[in-house]
């Protein structure tokens, strides 16, 4: 084709749609980098700057870290996650009680009674417990602020199992144990509302 044969309102119209082509393209990228963005926003504050940032270094990749959180939502949305009944805050209460006071006199073995504890009050509520891994991403969903001393307090009963714990540390482990008791035990509904919202 010669390029003479082009006249002024040819070349106007090729012009414009060229222009138009590379318009819709930035709008393509900058809605889809906007969207990007407010999804990276939307995973870091439901599960936690932390807990964002552990599960992007542990998946290499912001992408498959975030397609993994959304997967972790919709496995405890599927979930039959329930409040607990008065009767059972009162009996967790009391055994809470318990394990607080033999605390004194065996802290290794309160430590280990109370990550037993949090066990069967995440199994009341309707969490799966089969390993700590699974039990920690559940409760990422609906409690994240918790999340990091829940982590913490399993470390340090694990290093305890081993004898590599002191009584300073088995004290942080009741700490953040008590922390996440108090989320499970206190007002689950909130959170759950919460989340829902």
């Amino acid at each position: 084709m010669n390029l003479s044969a082009f006249n002024a309102r040819d070349l106007a119209i090729i012009v414009a749609v060229a222009t138009i082509g590379v318009g819709v393209i930035v709008a393509a990228i900058a809605t889809w980098l906007s969207l990007r963005k407010r999804r990276t926003e939307r995973l870091r504050t439901q599960f936690g700057g932390s807990e964002y940032d552990r599960a992007v270094k542990e998946d290499g990749s912001r992408r498959h870290a975030e397609a993994g959180l959304n997967e972790r939502t919709a496995r405890v949305a599927s979930l039959n996650i329930r409040p607990l009944t008065p009767g059972d805050r009162a009996r967790f209460g009391e055994s809470w009680s318990r394990v607080q006071a033999r605390f004194v006199d065996g802290p290794g073995g309160a430590v280990t009674e109370a990550d037993q504890l949090l066990r069967d009050v995440m199994s009341t509520r309707g969490y799966p417990v089969s390993d700590f891994e699974q039990r920690a991403a559940d409760i990422s969903v609906d409690h994240p602020l918790v999340l990091e001393n829940y982590r913490t307090a399993h470390d340090i009963a694990l290093r305890q199992k081993t004898g590599q714990a002191n009584t300073e540390d088995l004290r942080q482990a009741m700490i953040h144990y008590r922390t996440l008791f108090e989320e499970l035990v206190g007002q689950p509904e909130l959170a759950r509302v919460k989340t829902a919202a």
